[in-house]
């Protein structure tokens, strides 16, 4: 079933949303690069990556539906940040961005009585949970370091084993 007009532009614009996201965490990666913490940075990249993943799941559904996928305008990310803390809080705000941003779909295409697009946005409702929980507690075990050198190159280590995936999965 195709979607409406007005539905089709709201998923145009998680579509783009989800593309910021990954130049977000991308920009949040070169800065834990510059700091010398490589898992951090690799961790940030992959997060990076599934962001790209989840556009792209976007971006099937509204082509699936026979409408037309259309990535928006994206600005240059604006995250300028001075310590894993703040990249971390960054990240987590981001993810509650986005979190609200498919709540929003959710409900627009509640409004529009539109089934077909539950099975999706209900996974991504559980995947937000999911992403906000994960960067939530590495900002906790960052509190919890607070600048202890040992610390932050354990937990990159720890966030370095993240395994890599494809952004076509």
């Amino acid at each position: 079933m195709k979607m409406s007009a007005a539905l089709e532009k709201a998923f145009n614009t998680q579509i783009t949303l989800e593309f910021e996201a990954s130049l977000v965490y991308r920009q949040l990666a070169i800065t834990m690069d510059e700091m010398d913490l490589p898992g951090m940075a690799a961790w940030l990249r992959h997060q990076a990556d599934e962001e790209i993943v989840h556009a792209n799941k976007f971006i099937d559904h509204v082509s699936d539906r026979d409408n037309k996928a259309v990535i928006g305008s994206i600005p240059a990310p604006k995250v300028m940040v001075t310590s894993v803390l703040d990249a971390f809080e960054a990240a987590y705000a981001h993810e509650q961005r986005v979190s609200e941003a498919i709540r929003e779909l959710f409900r627009a295409a509640e409004k529009e009585g539109d089934l077909d697009a539950r099975p999706l946005l209900n996974w991504f409702l559980e995947e937000q949970i999911e992403e906000e929980a994960t960067v939530s507690e590495i900002v906790g075990r960052v509190k919890l370091i607070n600048d202890d050198g040992p610390g932050l190159l354990r937990l990159d280590d720890e966030l370095a084993q993240r395994p890599a995936r494809s952004t076509e999965a």
